[in-house]
């Protein structure tokens, strides 16, 4: 996996990514989007633990500076400059895995969800648990953590439980295209920040259902003005976080590692105390975290062998 304390200068273009990771980056951008579908589950958790995450930041980060380019006036010399350092054999087929996700996935995940809640929570809960060890992973341990760092688990671990915890509010019927706007400017930070739900933020907004109504419907009005946002947001927090990973790369690792702990509390599948179980709503949920857990495992086993196999390659 990619150190996130190497510096991300212009420079030559990456490494031409070979045609036979397609299906796989396919897959992965798909797993990416399905999860974003799911309240309470981060796109960027899923980056992180599928081992692509720092690769689609720093993309990300030549595509904001290329538009900036355009915007300061620098010419097409530098726009075709930063487009040059993104890896688009990556980026093309993980954005199409995603957009196909959301867009052949919208209604059945909404209504998996509400017709199997337990199970769909189980899942999800066994990938992120094991996953909360995958930020951790990005940089090298040295020393134990200190107490600064207990400290800011805990930090992340108390914001991403609050923010978990104000899911309550209904639906909105007719959003203004403004609160669209505004609202997905702020959960697109979850495809960024590892942790936070961009669909449990939308559905604490009242927007979840109808974002996921708009996809279905192909409402193009409400689909543009929501990318318009995201796009917005998208620009602001890439910098930021990436300019973390280099500059302070232990205290933000640390810090995603206690918002994705805290974001268990929203994938809890026995959240309602006052209901019954039965023998198979219990055993089933169980079940499927162990699956999500052993899926979350395997991935990780195959990043590093994979990593190794890059590491032997370059020596």
């Amino acid at each position: 996996m990619t150190s996130p304390t190497d510096p991300a200068p212009a420079g030559p273009p990456p490494a031409r990514r070979p045609l036979t990771l397609l299906p796989l980056d396919l897959g992965r951008g798909f797993l990416i989007g399905l999860t974003e579908l799911v309240p309470g589950v981060s796109g960027a958790t899923i980056a992180l633990i599928v081992g692509l995450y720092t690769q689609l930041l720093r993309s990300a980060h030549h595509v904001v500076e290329a538009g900036k380019a355009l915007l300061r006036g620098g010419g097409w010399s530098g726009f075709r400059r930063e487009l040059a350092q993104v890896d688009w054999r990556l980026i093309i087929p993980v954005i199409a895995g995603m957009g196909g996700a959301v867009l052949l996935l919208a209604g059945p995940i909404h209504h998996l969800v509400e017709s199997y809640p337990l199970s769909a929570l189980g899942l999800f809960f066994g990938i992120v648990l094991v996953g909360i060890s995958a930020p951790l992973r990005m940089v090298r341990w040295s020393v134990p953590p200190g107490v600064d760092l207990i400290l800011l688990f805990g930090a992340g671990f108390v914001t991403a439980f609050v923010l978990t915890g104000l899911g309550g509010g209904g639906d909105q019927t007719d959003p203004h295209l403004l609160i669209v706007f505004l609202a997905a400017a702020v959960a697109i930070c979850a495809l960024i920040i590892p942790g936070v739900s961009g669909s449990f933020l939308l559905l604490a907004m009242g927007l979840y259902a109808p974002t996921l109504q708009a996809v279905s419907e192909l409402d193009f009005v409400y689909i543009g003005v929501f990318a318009a946002g995201a796009a917005t947001g998208l620009i602001s927090v890439v910098q930021l976080v990436l300019r973390a990973l280099e500059r302070i790369p232990r205290f933000t690792v640390v810090l995603m590692a206690g918002l994705m702990a805290g974001s268990l509390r929203a994938l809890w599948p026995w959240q309602d105390e006052s209901a019954r179980y039965s023998t198979g709503d219990i055993g089933v949920p169980l079940l499927f975290m162990v699956v999500g857990a052993a899926f979350v495992l395997l991935m990780m086993v195959l990043d590093a062998r994979a990593a190794k196999a890059n590491v032997d390659k370059q020596d």
